[in-house]
């Protein structure tokens, strides 16, 4: 699925798609309907980048199961050279 936003409220709000989408990556994770992966991803962002983000509007990490699992997955896959 995909979600529009149209050029007058980006145009209204000042702000580019990219900080758009970031504005409701933050909103979402905030409310806990998006783990920090998820967000990161919905942001465009790395993970770090997007950490720093929050910790910018000193928004805490929730650090949860699944993205420990996601964090594990990503080192395994990192150590047989299939990620970089």
């Amino acid at each position: 699925m995909s979600v529009v936003i149209p050029n007058e409220i980006l145009t209204v709000t000042r702000m580019t798609e990219g900080e758009m989408k970031q504005e409701i990556a933050v909103m979402l994770f905030q409310k806990e309907k998006l783990t920090l992966a998820q967000a990161s991803r919905l942001a465009g962002m790395n993970r770090i980048a997007f950490q720093h983000l929050l910790a910018s509007r000193q928004i805490s990490v929730h650090y949860g199961v699944e993205d420990f699992e996601q964090d594990i997955n990503n080192l395994n896959l990192r150590a047989m050279g299939r990620l970089r």
